[in-house]
């Protein structure tokens, strides 16, 4: 499936997710290690996000987006949505297109995961907080939100800080909201345990990858195999490690403990889906 807003990820991007949308190219992170602004998308890359050029306007992008959700409503059901591997979901430029997006895949019983490196749209008024769906249902129940943590504030210079996306995932825990990290790239595995530590409790599943195109030395992946010996003690954490970080340390998956999980784990439960079409 390779529609103008939805579509199946190959290579490493479907490693992360199955299904995933994109409506906007651009980001204003301007992050060091962004793989966006130096491979394939580079050529149309910008420093603030744009809307895909084959839509004339967001009310095209929300009818397109809507009609490809009724093509693969049952596949997507079963898989869940990804926003977005070419731009942050939420920054201000895109929140609220992707929140109508996030309301209509809630209101046909498809599970969203958004990661962002903004931390100001949590304490936005306007913003879907506490919008309801139904009279029982919430954004909450079909809404999950991650953060890149790497430790580098340096790396990320317009992003929020890592310190206060931390903070924003507390809140939204504590609203009910289940969180992810994307603890990836790995600059450094102290850096990156540093962003466990502080966001233990209130983050339901670490994705651990490395940076792409470094070359690590053998002392850095000796730090990283005792970052992982170490997480292996932490039995009330969901953990996914990606496949290049297995490469890199010779892990055999089927001997790590239960608490490390498959990359298709489904972080929320699944939930009665409702009568209405």
């Amino acid at each position: 499936m390779k529609g103008k807003a939805i579509y199946q990820p190959s290579g490493k991007a479907g490693e992360y997710s199955e299904w995933a949308c994109n409506l906007f190219t651009g980001c204003s992170h301007d992050c060091a290690y962004c793989y966006c602004k130096k491979g394939f998308l580079s050529r149309i890359w910008s420093d603030k996000p744009r809307l895909k050029s084959c839509f004339k306007s967001e009310d095209v992008a929300l009818i397109t987006f809507i009609k490809e959700i009724e093509a693969n409503k049952d596949e997507l059901r079963l898989k869940g949505l990804f926003f977005s591997f070419t731009t942050d979901p939420l920054v201000k430029e895109t929140r609220y297109l992707h929140t109508e997006c996030f309301l209509h895949c809630a209101a046909n019983d498809i599970q969203v995961s958004a990661l962002t490196k903004d931390a100001e749209f949590v304490d936005d008024p306007d913003f879907f907080i506490n919008w309801k769906i139904s009279d029982d249902a919430k954004v909450a129940q079909w809404l999950n939100i991650g953060f890149t943590l790497t430790g580098h504030d340096e790396l990320e210079p317009y992003a929020s800080t890592n310190a206060q996306r931390i903070e924003a995932m507390k809140k939204l825990h504590e609203r009910g909201y289940r969180t992810f990290a994307s603890v990836e790239p790995l600059v450094d595995a102290q850096s990156s345990m540093a962003m466990i530590e502080q966001s233990h409790g209130y983050c339901d599943l670490y994705k651990i990858g490395l940076m792409s195109g470094k070359k690590y030395t053998e002392s850095e992946a000796e730090e990283i195999r005792v970052m992982v010996e170490t997480l292996k003690e932490w039995t009330d954490t969901r953990i996914y490690l990606k496949d290049t970080l297995v490469k890199l340390l010779d892990i055999d998956r089927d001997n790590l403990p239960e608490h490390f999980v498959s990359r298709h784990y489904k972080l929320m439960p699944k939930v009665k889906p409702s009568t209405a079409e």
